[in-house]
């Protein structure tokens, strides 16, 4: 094992979305593909908005996804003690001090600089007072008055920002506890993190975690930052563009795979190939092919690369999926063997694995429960056309070879006897035997429904023409 160390620290707050699916995809790559570890942390601090629904969804996503951990979860709200054990020491050191100035102050000071043109800030007014602890006071850290703080970005390259531009931002609260960029930096060096990859929405930051790790005396670990996900206007990926948690997805229909898949090319390339499975992904992954640009979600892509990873599946991968849905929509007691020999006929058709439970409906329905529209039967089942299905299915009722060949064979001599074409009774018989004008194949539907389906339900028009 190398000693690559990448984390994941979601907030249970809400949902794991796409755009955290995707920071935790590209750090359990990097770990993955350099055969070092993944750290799974929930930062859950925030006590009054973390709940432990949120907390069990976010592990189901991970473990949906297949993004499995080697170490954790941890709990921030489970570390305090960490944290105080730092903060004191950066207090002893004189790298950190008290602050009594109350918020209402602090927000005086921020408006003050901004009419004067400068920097909105705390102006360290509490820096050299040499105050102890007491109510309402926090801890700040003692930031550097000049020069610059800097930090080589992974993708961006270097970044550096003038000490002056910062202000001694607070370390914990008056509250007793720490705030994210306390935590967040005792967490990743005492887990050893190396490797940081997140969204560019956290690089403001980074400077502030880089002034922690110095005055703590810990190694910096690399930071890499990855560009945002927009919607097609441009903006940031919310629910009005259609983005959902990942366990919607999965209850969309979308294959873990296929949604890996498309979430590691939102920012990361190898070539021209658009196709990866997770195996790929772990021997091509690397840090080089990471993009600067912001990346634009795509509903229609998604479906795409969803399509094409059901298309390579095996059908006695898909058939106890097909069961599951099925059992969603009421009609359990499916064959497993059955669903296997629907799955092909559909897997072209279909985006999703919804669609593909969909349009698998009536190959499974009670033939009494399928629902035939009058007017269409009317139009589609002309005197002359019953004429020659009522022969027809007396005909099927004696076939002894009910397979897509046997079939074929007889409705092809039955139509050459009878001097009309293909056409004529193909859309008759696919309305009869699935309720739709729509359906795969009408031999290979035939075969897959069997003799007594495909009886019962060319007898059941016919008698409900006739009634």
């Amino acid at each position: 094992m190398s000693n690559i160390v990448t984390r994941f620290p979601p907030s249970p707050t809400g949902h794991l979305h796409i755009g955290g699916a995707r920071t935790a995809l590209f750090n359990w790559l990097y770990a993955r593909c350099n055969q070092g570890k993944f750290i799974l942390r929930i930062e859950d601090t925030d006590t009054e908005r973390s709940t432990r629904e949120m907390t069990d969804s976010i592990l189901e996503a991970m473990d949906w996804l297949g993004l499995d951990w080697d170490e954790g979860p941890y709990f921030q709200s489970e570390r305090l003690a960490f944290y105080q054990e730092q903060i004191e020491a950066l207090l002893e050191s004189g790298l950190a001090y008290y602050c009594g100035c109350t918020p209402e102050e602090v927000e005086a000071m921020r408006k003050e600089a901004w009419e004067k043109g400068e920097k909105p800030k705390y102006n360290g007014r509490c820096r050299d007072l040499g105050l102890g602890p007491g109510p309402g006071r926090v801890v700040r850290l003692k930031a550097p008055l000049d020069g610059q703080t800097v930090f080589q970005d992974l993708i961006k390259g270097i970044n550096a920002v003038d000490n002056r531009e910062l202000d001694d931002f607070i370390l914990r609260r008056a509250d007793n506890t720490p705030t994210y960029n306390l935590a967040v930096v005792v967490d990743d060096a005492l887990m050893g993190v190396t490797c940081i990859l997140r969204g560019d929405d956290h690089i403001s930051n980074t400077p502030k975690q880089v002034m922690l790790y110095q005055a703590l005396g810990f190694a910096l670990p690399d930071f890499g930052h990855v560009p945002m996900i927009l919607g097609p206007d441009k903006k940031r990926l919310s629910k009005r563009h259609g983005a959902m948690s990942v366990l919607e997805y999965r209850e969309q229909g979308y294959l873990p795979e296929a949604l890996i898949n498309y979430l590691v090319r939102l920012g990361w390339s190898h070539g021209d190939q658009e196709l990866f499975s997770r195996e790929e992904l772990v021997d091509k992954f690397s840090l080089k092919n990471l993009g600067k640009s912001a990346c634009i979600f795509n509903p229609e892509k998604l479906d795409w690369v969803n399509s094409q990873h059901i298309k390579s599946k095996q059908p006695a991968e898909l058939a106890g999926p097909l069961v599951l849905r099925l059992q969603n929509r009421g009609l359990s007691g499916l064959d497993r063997g059955y669903a296997e020999k629907i799955v092909p006929l559909l897997q072209p058709r279909v985006k999703t694995l919804e669609q593909l439970a969909e349009q698998a409906v009536f190959f499974v329905l009670p033939d009494q429960d399928l629902n035939y529209d009058r007017e269409m039967l009317e139009t589609c089942f002309t005197p002359e056309i019953k004429g020659y299905l009522q022969e027809l299915l007396a005909e099927l009722n004696g076939l002894e070879d009910f397979s897509r060949g046997g079939l074929e064979q007889l409705l092809g001599e039955f139509l050459k006897e009878k001097g009309i074409k293909f056409k004529l009774l193909a859309q008759p018989i696919r309305i009869a035997l699935s309720g739709k004008k729509a359906s795969p194949g009408l031999f290979e539907t035939m075969e897959v429904l069997g003799r007594e389906r495909v009886l019962n339900r060319l007898g059941r028009v016919l008698e409900m023409l006739d009634a």
